[in-house]
């Protein structure tokens, strides 16, 4: 059964060297877990008892199609409006603790894997009547409506229910498990879990449009990152530009997993809105 790094904030004792991966350059972010502390928390409006790690927001000149948070939901918080922008569609996803989610009127319980996607402009709520803090990862993206194409329905899945696919010639040490049909273009993000056996790779450099928020699950690996290679492990997180090359290696002892968003589906747009 998968286990998924959440965060517990707190704070380094003052007798700690400041000494971290964090890292910010031009086609890529990384944002360590050691850096997700009580202090870098924000408040979301109609959200109570919540606090919220924020991982990716648009940013002019680096990747501008979504933003990407961990949500920790304290016992008797949550929100009956979580979602302000009708315009923007979401994935959840659960990292520990349980919710009850409500989307479009119907109840739903979510446990550690739950995978849930909200359309734009559904109805939802989601509360924590456990007694532990609830986490989850929080995907935005605005939706791009596209002529002939209805806007795809709510779905709650989960981890376990998605097998994951091998891909092309790795003898399954390389998988990925999709949760939307790639072949459907009324989507226009997907957020995919990938797993590494270990000594699994991405044996060459992808460089691509695709934008990419990528939350370490689980395990280790070292990540190329442009023209850098950096180690991660579980809760770190990596913020993608379009065309940064990429490739990974799993490290062990055991899988190698992440939670992985890119933009898809859609003409480069050229003209402004």
């Amino acid at each position: 059964m998968s286990t998924y790094y959440a965060p517990t904030g707190g704070l380094p004792g003052q007798t700690e060297l400041l000494t971290d991966r964090a890292v910010v350059k031009e086609a890529y972010t990384v944002i360590p877990k050691g850096v997700l502390r009580d202090i870098v928390t924000s408040n979301l409006p109609g959200w109570d008892r919540t606090r919220t790690w924020v991982l990716a927001r648009p940013v002019e000149g680096f990747a501008t199609t979504f933003a990407q948070y961990v949500v920790e939901v304290s016992p008797g918080g949550g929100s009956e409006r979580p979602e302000p922008e009708v315009a923007v569609q979401s994935v959840v996803f659960l990292l520990s603790g349980t919710l009850e989610l409500t989307l479009e009127g119907a109840e739903h319980h979510l446990e550690p894997g739950a995978y849930v996607y909200v359309p734009a402009g559904a109805a939802w709520a989601l509360r924590n009547d456990g007694d532990v803090p609830a986490a989850f990862q929080w995907v935005r993206k605005e939706y791009e409506p596209v002529e002939g194409y209805d806007t795809p329905a709510a779905f709650v899945t989960s981890d376990a229910e998605v097998e994951g696919k091998e891909m092309v010639g790795t003898n399954g040490a390389w998988k990925t498990q999709r949760f939307a049909d790639p072949d459907d273009l009324a989507h226009d993000m997907h957020v995919n879990i990938v797993s590494f056996e270990p000594g699994g790779k991405i044996p060459f450099a992808e460089t691509h449009i695709m934008e990419h928020g990528i939350y370490v699950l689980e395990g280790t690996a070292v990540y190329r990152l442009n023209d850098d290679w950096v180690e991660v492990e579980a809760g770190d997180f990596m913020w993608l530009r379009a065309f940064c090359p990429q490739a990974c290696y799993a490290g062990g002892p055991g899988r190698f997993r992440y939670l992985l968003y890119k933009d898809v589906n859609r003409q480069v747009r050229l003209t402004r809105r």
